[in-house]
């Protein structure tokens, strides 16, 4: 497989966006013409002109690097781990969030939907997993719908299933990043058990839930996403809060009940 060249990466990313040479060409203030020599490599854009296409396109942080890479400039946006200092005051706001929601379950993921942080409740909803699933890196969109994880006690995993699945296929659209494809011919390739209800236990179908058999009985979570505003560092751009909320009392009530089941036993 040949490495992509920088107009063909523009090229690629114009047509996933749905922009003709002209409709991206009039939103970046220049000549179709222009666009067209770079996407054809008969000229080269400059690195202030690929982040000024990137912006238009909408084009992911990471792979706006990668488009700079490819076309010999070094990366604009800087990426660093979670625990590195420039990242100190965001990883203490995403665990002073994470904390400030028990007893509800909340985590942190990264663009791969790998587990960057969560709260205790989290472990609360990790009964009877397969321990190989929660070995790290713990991918949760694996962990959730892999026949040893915790699907084996969602009640509507067929429509818990569809609902991440969609999320997944969105975000690789959004994103073009081939390891989110692999990750959802992976997860598309799961069994889901016979019988399995799509709206089970479902009285007021305001957003798809989360339903889980637990030994206190159902347990029904709505779920709810957050992200920085307007990071310009790659891994916190990727980052996603995912947090869990009660659908209704009795579901809150399991919840109370097991958290301060959880602070005894420790």
């Amino acid at each position: 497989m040949t490495n992509p060249t920088v107009g063909s990466l523009i090229r690629d990313w114009r047509q996933r966006r749905r922009y003709s040479q002209l409709g991206l060409a009039c939103l970046a203030n220049i000549s179709a013409r222009h666009l067209s020599f770079m996407e054809t490599g008969r000229a080269k854009p400059s690195r202030q002109m690929l982040l000024l296409l990137a912006e238009q396109l909408d084009i992911p942080l990471r792979q706006r690097n990668e488009m700079l890479l490819c076309a010999g400039y070094a990366p604009h946006y800087a990426e660093h781990a979670m625990d590195d200092v420039p990242l100190h005051e965001a990883h203490t706001a995403i665990t002073t969030v994470l904390t400030a929601h028990e007893p509800f379950p909340a985590m942190a993921v990264d663009g791969h939907w790998n587990l960057v942080h969560a709260n205790r409740s989290l472990s609360l909803l990790l009964a009877d997993v397969a321990p190989e699933l929660l070995t790290p890196p713990v991918n949760v969109l694996r962990l959730g719908l892999h026949p040893q994880g915790v699907a084996s006690r969602i009640l509507n995993l067929a429509q818990w299933r569809a609902h991440l699945l969609q999320r997944l296929r969105r975000q690789y659209e959004q994103t073009a990043d081939p390891w989110l494809l692999a990750l959802y011919d992976e997860l598309e390739s799961y069994p889901v058990p016979e019988g399995t209800a799509p709206f089970a236990h479902i009285n007021h179908a305001i957003a798809v839930p989360l339903q889980l058999q637990t030994d206190e009985g159902v347990l029904s979570l709505l779920s709810a996403t957050m992200t920085f505003g307007t990071p310009l560092e790659v891994a916190l751009s990727e980052l996603v809060l995912e947090i869990f909320l009660p659908a209704n009392a009795g579901s809150a009530a399991i919840l109370r009940n097991q958290a301060m089941f959880a602070e005894q036993m420790a």
